[in-house]
């Protein structure tokens, strides 16, 4: 699974939600559940463990266009679970 995201937005958003796009990329590597946050564009939220917390990423699906490395996620933006998504967490892992 590759990634792919703006190094300064990953800095602003550690700043803002207290989670980087890096360390996000780690609710990927364990249970995690995901649904649909948008339809344009297209953007799904994952929620799942990063750091010892739990946390949720909003990511796209991309393709690349130029060579034959297929499709990658691009991190948007992250954040600590709110009570909801944890509940919705519990509920489905």
């Amino acid at each position: 699974m590759r990634f792919e995201f703006d190094r300064e937005k990953s800095r602003d958003v550690k700043r803002k939600h207290g989670v980087s796009l890096v360390e996000a990329q780690e609710i990927f590597d364990q249970a995690y559940i995901v649904d649909q946050k948008s339809d344009d564009p297209r953007q799904y939220r994952a929620i799942g463990w990063c750091r010892g917390r739990l946390c949720s990423v909003v990511f796209e699906i991309r393709h690349d266009t130029h060579d034959t490395k297929g499709e990658y996620f691009h991190l948007v933006t992250a954040w600590k679970a709110t009570k909801q998504e944890e509940q919705s967490y519990a509920e489905n892992v």
